[in-house]
């Protein structure tokens, strides 16, 4: 009787045993994955503190500095400017100087770009130099 008892004791605590290991095993996948970049990168990844399409105006953003928004509209041809809005505003942006162009990234679609502001006329835009998506 004794052996039926220690037998099933055994196997119980096989079977917890298991439970564990098999629970560890997916809690280190996925926080193995929490590391890792989000996002397909073009340029320079982006880094730092978001500022707004508004201190970028206002001329209180630093010289180089990020912004995120949804890109509204690209250059339909060559896509080296898409336009960035955010919840204070529109502006446009330039890629042409940082190699890389938005032809395949789709309209809609959450932005973080890392630049600088240029003056074009009257107005101001960013010259990137990366973005994330």
């Amino acid at each position: 009787m004794r052996a039926a008892v220690r037998a099933r004791h055994r196997r119980r605590a096989v079977k917890h045993f298991m439970k564990i290991v098999f629970c560890s095993l997916i809690c280190l996948l996925l926080l193995s994955e929490c590391g890792q970049p989000k996002g397909t990168v073009l340029g320079k990844a982006p880094s730092g503190q978001p500022q707004t399409v508004l201190a970028v105006r206002a001329g209180t953003a630093p010289a180089k500095f990020i912004l995120t928004g949804v890109m509204i509209e690209k250059c339909p041809t060559a896509g080296c400017w898409f336009r960035l809005r955010d919840s204070t505003g529109v502006i446009k942006v330039d890629t042409k100087s940082a190699g890389f162009v938005v032809v395949n990234v789709p309209l809609e679609t959450k932005i973080t770009v890392a630049g600088k502001v240029v003056a074009e006329g009257n107005d101001v835009q960013i010259e990137a130099t990366g973005i994330c998506y």
